[in-house]
């Protein structure tokens, strides 16, 4: 949670192209980030892996009107619409974009060579049949904000009097590093276009997961007994979720502003 997904990433910048927002070239330099190159496999009318710049144009020839993520867990299909073969895989892949308004999804195979220090990553997109059905589990913004908000301030408390580190003064120097990269990056959580109420959901949702994945890194703390560490695993699974459905709310408003009209 402390960085936006690579589905997150090509849906939010695909959905800036589509809109206009952004040139095709922007749009590829966005989603590739900081990994070497991305590739689309399984494309119609191609015989092998394209680039995105071609892959994206081709996708709204095809009909594509707009991108939603997917971010399931085991357990809990968040964002999936089916069909089985593209669940399973971005079940595998805890991720994948589904498109709208025609029945296309992508799913990334992450491709890692070299050193911790010098490490290549490489992503191919493998392009598949998705269902046309609303998608699993994604509440609304408005739901996700208060849902946030909740497990924040319930997670917060009960990690507190567990004794966890991550309740305290680590999470809030992780929480202020993360607020210095966006600013240091010019502040651009989503790409262009996307509703105001939309960045703050994913702000507020990167917060919570950075607040989740401390908690779970910074050892035992005080929590000695079984049971203690038991009842820190059990106040991070919902708050964990409840932040992964958030994010994909965000990421989906785009798609969401306009079934709306």
């Amino acid at each position: 949670m402390l960085s936006e997904p690579r589905s997150g990433r090509l849906a939010a910048w695909g959905n800036a192209l589509l809109a206009g927002n952004v040139s095709p070239d922007d749009a590829a330099l966005a989603i590739v980030g900081g990994d070497a190159v991305h590739r689309v496999a399984g494309l119609p009318g191609e015989s092998g892996p394209v680039g995105l710049t071609l892959a994206l144009g081709r996708l709204r020839t095809l009909g594509v009107t707009g991108y939603r993520v997917a971010l399931p867990a085991p357990g809990h299909p968040l964002g999936l619409s089916g069909p089985p073969e593209f669940n399973a895989r971005a079940l595998e892949a805890e991720e994948g974009v589904v498109g709208f308004g025609a029945p296309y999804g992508l799913v990334p195979e992450i491709y890692e060579a070299g050193t911790a220090g010098d490490l290549h990553v490489e992503v191919v997109w493998h392009c598949l049949a998705v269902r046309e059905a609303p998608p699993a589990d994604v509440p609304s913004l408005g739901e996700a904000e208060r849902e946030l908000a909740e497990a924040l301030r319930d997670a917060t408390a009960l990690l507190s009097r567990l004794d966890v580190a991550g309740s305290g003064p680590v999470a809030a120097a992780a929480i202020d590093a993360y607020r210095a990269r966006v600013e240091g990056s010019g502040g651009e959580v989503l790409a262009p276009g996307y509703p105001p109420r939309a960045v703050r959901v994913l702000e507020l949702a990167q917060r919570v997961g950075l607040l989740v994945s401390v908690a779970y890194e910074s050892g035992h703390g005080g929590a000695v007994s079984a049971s203690e560490m038991a009842a820190r695993g059990e106040a991070l699974r919902p708050v964990e979720r409840v932040a992964r459905r958030a994010q994909v709310a965000a990421f989906n408003a785009f798609v969401e502003e306009r079934e709306r009209g």
